[in-house]
């Protein structure tokens, strides 16, 4: 493409160079840097891309944009050329959607926000699409689903660059609709500026990742961010405190406002709820009519998350009958209350629950159909001081109230010492007389409460759900929970045989 074409709409403090070159990609990591690219130098949390711009260069940069005035190696080419801009990150993601033609505008982009629900949720709006014959692709926690290919992604968004990159591969693969998690991360680092979503969906807000936006007032307002990206639906849980707000917000917005809930007056909604362990019955009304639905994963949560889709499929013109089906024939979630292993002894689920309301939720939703013991291991990750340990003890205390045995364990520590993780947490479990055992390999905590399970007890297992790594320190080693389970398992039916 041409230079000028991709830096169309591009504001620009300063720029030296020919702006009518062919560029022939474009790259935010030197390593990733092809002759003829444009580098755009991001200023991460540990790494300076502004250091790797002679790296750059020697890979073959045609060109350069910084934040801040660059000196070139005296190796670089006289036909380099340099533009400075005030953010680097807004660059990329404005080159990047040049670059790609702007494949979002070609796309029917569904963004899906808030803390909890929104895995679930797009696989509901995918089964759905799937019913009513239109093709889809997924972005989000579980990875990059695109036709029958599913890719791991770094982040729940992946960073501008790799968005835009998807979003276009879908445009060209001729799908209709992209099913998106947008993670507060993302909006507030612009990995999704300068994309076009048709339908904002807003599930709740609950405390996590305070490290980056410091409050809840900065976290929910990096969530709402999306809503000033949405054309044509924005679908808000009513339920939730911060919902109520963003609804208030959104009621002079020319895009059209469908709200969901189950204890607040709202436009999708259901009654007659009938819980099991493997199931949920409701009937389900919206303002095309009501209908009687099966949910097959247990709980409110995902009662809720059911009517957040069936308000997309209604906002769509889908016909309800279309969205029952593809509601119910969602059969289980990766590592969304996952039966990873049972048998006539106790029944063994993996969950990805990792906030205090998520785990609180699962907690309550398995006690009504727990014979014996629920056995819990979990960890937490959380940035050092007060907001982190706010989040450790919250944890601790739901553990403390909600499980008859907690064993409390590492999650992702990353740079964070897991001993002082767990002694928080425990100090909190103390506080309200709840029943611990702290271990910090997180195998080996696993291993334990499954050797301590007698006949009838769950041990649940939360905070990883479909991940299959576990970071610690900067290191990312293999670590698949069901895997582990099973081995274990196994193992112990061996040594009963002997």
């Amino acid at each position: 493409m041409i230079l000028s074409s991709v830096l169309q709409d591009l504001a620009f403090e300063r720029i030296q160079g020919d702006l009518n070159q062919e560029v022939s990609s474009v790259a935010f990591d030197s390593r990733e840097v092809m002759p003829g690219a444009i580098f755009v130098a991001i200023s991460g949390f540990t790494v300076d891309g502004h250091r790797y711009i002679p790296a750059a260069i020697a890979q073959g940069a045609a060109v350069i944009v910084a934040e801040q005035p660059v000196e070139l190696p005296l190796s670089a080419p006289s036909t380099l050329t340099l533009l400075q801009v005030q953010d680097t990150r807004d660059a990329l993601a404005r080159i990047s959607a040049n670059f790609y033609g702007r494949p979002t505008e070609k796309l029917n982009m569904v963004g899906i926000t808030g803390t909890n629900g929104k895995t679930s949720i797009s696989y509901f709006i995918k089964s759905i699409l799937d019913q009513a014959g239109q093709s889809s692709g997924i972005i989000g926690t579980i990875g990059t689903l695109i036709g029958e290919e599913l890719r791991k992604n770094k982040n729940t968004t992946p960073e501008a660059l790799y968005l835009q990159q998807s979003f276009a591969e879908m445009a060209q693969r001729g799908i209709d609709t992209c099913v998106m998690e947008v993670s507060s991360h993302a909006l507030s680092l612009k990995r999704v500026a300068y994309s076009s979503f048709h339908t904002g969906i807003f599930t709740n807000l609950t405390p996590d990742h305070l490290e980056l936006h410091r409050s809840m007032e900065e976290y929910f307002e990096a969530k709402a961010m999306l809503f000033d990206m949405t054309s044509r639906c924005n679908i808000i849980n009513a339920d939730d405190p911060y919902g109520a707000l963003l609804i208030q917000r959104l009621r002079s917005r020319p895009a059209a406002l469908l709200t969901y809930g189950l204890e607040q007056d709202a436009d999708i909604y259901a009654d007659n709820i009938s819980y099991a362990i493997d199931a949920t019955r409701f009937t389900a009304h919206t303002p095309a009519g009501s209908i009687e639905l099966e949910v097959r994963l247990p709980g409110s949560i995902y009662v809720l998350n059911s009517l957040a889709a069936l308000a997309w499929a209604y906002a769509s013109g889908i016909p309800l009958e279309t969205a029952k089906a593809g509601i119910q024939a969602v059969e289980g979630i990766k590592g969304r209350m996952e039966v990873v292993y049972r048998d006539d002894h106790n029944t063994v689920i993996v969950d990805f629950a990792h906030t205090e309301d998520s785990l609180e939720k699962v907690l309550s939703t398995l006690r009504p159909y727990a014979k014996s013991r629920i056995i819990l291991v979990f960890g937490v990750y959380a940035a050092p001081g007060k907001l982190g340990l706010d989040k450790r003890r919250a944890m601790g205390r739901v553990a403390a109230q909600h499980a008859d045995f907690s064993v409390i364990t590492s999650d992702n520590p990353k740079d964070q010492d897991p001993d002082a993780i767990i002694a928080d947490i425990a100090a909190a479990m103390q506080e309200h007389q709840g029943s611990f055992k702290g271990m910090v390999d997180r195998k080996e905590a696993i291993e334990y409460a499954l050797a301590l399970a007698e006949k009838d007890d769950i041990v649940l297992i939360t905070g990883k759900g479909h991940e299959t790594s576990q970071i610690i320190g900067t290191t990312e080693i293999p670590f698949h929970e069901a895997q582990i389970v099973n081995d274990f398992k196994k193992r112990q039916l061996l040594n009963h045989g002997q």
